[in-house]
C-alpha cells in the first residue's frame, strides 16, 4: 500500500482503543422542515434505517443523497457501508477482514473516503480510501492513536488519544500545531468558517442534570479562540446544521442552540420502546433528513 509522504512525529502517546465498551446501535432517520433556526423535527416520521444487534454508527452524508457509516459484522469487524436514499440500497465500500474502519467521511477534494483504521496490530491511524476503489493510503504515519477528526484546507484536525487527549492540526510536512488539550470526542469544522470546534473539558459548569462542558473553537487562520456556550450535560456529540446553529441530544430528545444564546431548545423526542439514548447525528439540508444513532435496549433473559 502506498503511503502519502508526510511523516510527522508527536512523541510517545498513551495507547487507547476505539473498540472497547461498544454497545449495540442502530441508525434512525427522521424528516425535517425548514432550515437553520427555523428547522422543525417531524418526530412522527422517525424510523430505523438499520435494525441489527451489531454496531451501526458514525454516520456522515457525503452528498445530497448518500450516507456513509461504520458497521460491524457478526465477528466484530467494522467496515464502511454506503446507503443511497435514491435506491434504498446498502453497499460495502470496504470488506477488510484484518482491520476495522471507523468515523468515515468524504475529504474536501472529494477524491477519498477517510476513516480511522484499527490496524491488525491495534494501531489507530487516519487512512484514505480512493473513491475509485484503489488501494487505501496511510496518512500521517507517526500520529497515533487517532480517535476522531475533521478537515480544513485539505488537512486534518485530529483528536489524538493520550493523557490528556489533544487536538492537533497538520499544517504541512513536519508542522503539527497543538490547538488544545483535554478535549471531548467531537471534532467538527464550523460551516463556512476557518474554525474547528470541539468540547473543552477544562471548562465546565455544574447543572441539575450534571456537568456541562464548554463548546469551543479554534480559528485556523487567525488563531482566535471562541466559546459557544455549554453542551448538554452528559452528552459528548454535537453537529452544526449551519454556521450559527448546533444540534445535540439528551436521551431521545433532539435540542438546538443558537450560538448567540445560552439555552438549548427542544425540537422533539423520538418515541421508541426498543431504542433509548441518541448519540451521534448527521444532517442533510438537501434531503431534509436527520440521521440519529440510538442505543438498542438490551433485554435481560432470565435463566431457567
Amino acid at each position: 500500500m502506498r503511503k502519502i509522504n508526510l511523516i510527522l512525529f508527536l512523541g510517545v502517546l498513551f495507547n487507547c482503543s476505539l473498540v472497547h465498551a461498544q454497545v449495540s446501535t442502530d441508525l434512525w432517520v427522521v424528516d425535517t422542515e425548514g432550515k437553520g433556526g427555523q428547522i422543525k423535527l417531524l418526530s412522527n416520521t422517525a424510523k430505523p434505517l438499520t435494525n441489527r444487534p451489531e454496531y451501526d454508527n458514525q454516520p456522515s452524508f457525503i452528498n445530497d443523497s448518500e450516507l456513509i457509516f461504520s458497521a460491524a459484522d457478526e465477528k466484530g469487524n467494522h467496515d464502511l457501508i454506503l446507503y443511497s436514499f435514491r435506491t434504498n440500497r446498502f453497499t460495502n465500500i470496504t470488506q477488510s477482514p484484518d482491520r476495522s474502519e471507523y468515523s468515515p467521511s468524504l475529504t474536501e477534494c472529494g477524491s477519498y473516503f477517510s476513516a480511522i483504521v484499527v490496524e491488525p496490530d491495534g494501531t489507530q491511524r487516519l487512512w484514505l480510501y480512493p473513491v475509485t476503489g484503489e488501494a487505501p493510503e496511510l496518512l500521517y504515519e507517526d500520529i497515533l492513536p487517532v480517535g476522531y477528526y475533521d478537515w480544513y484546507d485539505g488537512k486534518a484536525a485530529l483528536f489524538v488519544l493520550g493523557e490528556p487527549n489533544s487536538l492537533v492540526y497538520i499544517r504541512g510536512k513536519g508542522i503539527v500545531d497543538t490547538l488544545d488539550t483535554d478535549i471531548g470526542r467531537t471534532v467538527k469544522k464550523r460551516p463556512n468558517t476557518s474554525e474547528i470546534s470541539y468540547l473543552d473539558r477544562k471548562k465546565s459548569i455544574e447543572t441539575d442534570q450534571g456537568k456541562a462542558f464548554a463548546i469551543a473553537s479554534f480559528n485556523l487562520k487567525t488563531g482566535e479562540r471562541k466559546d459557544y456556550g455549554f453542551a448538554v450535560p452528559g452528552s459528548q456529540d454535537f453537529i452544526w446544521i449551519d454556521k450559527n446553529h448546533l444540534l445535540m441530544a439528551k436521551g431521545n430528545e433532539v435540542v438546538i442552540k443558537n450560538i448567540q444564546k445560552n439555552n438549548w431548545q427542544s425540537l422533539g423526542k423520538i418515541e421508541s420502546s426498543s431504542h433509548q439514548g441518541i448519540t451521534r447525528m448527521a444532517y442533510s439540508p438537501d434531503l431534509n433528513k436527520l440521521i440519529l444513532v440510538l442505543n438498542r435496549i438490551q433485554i435481560q433473559k432470565n435463566e431457567p
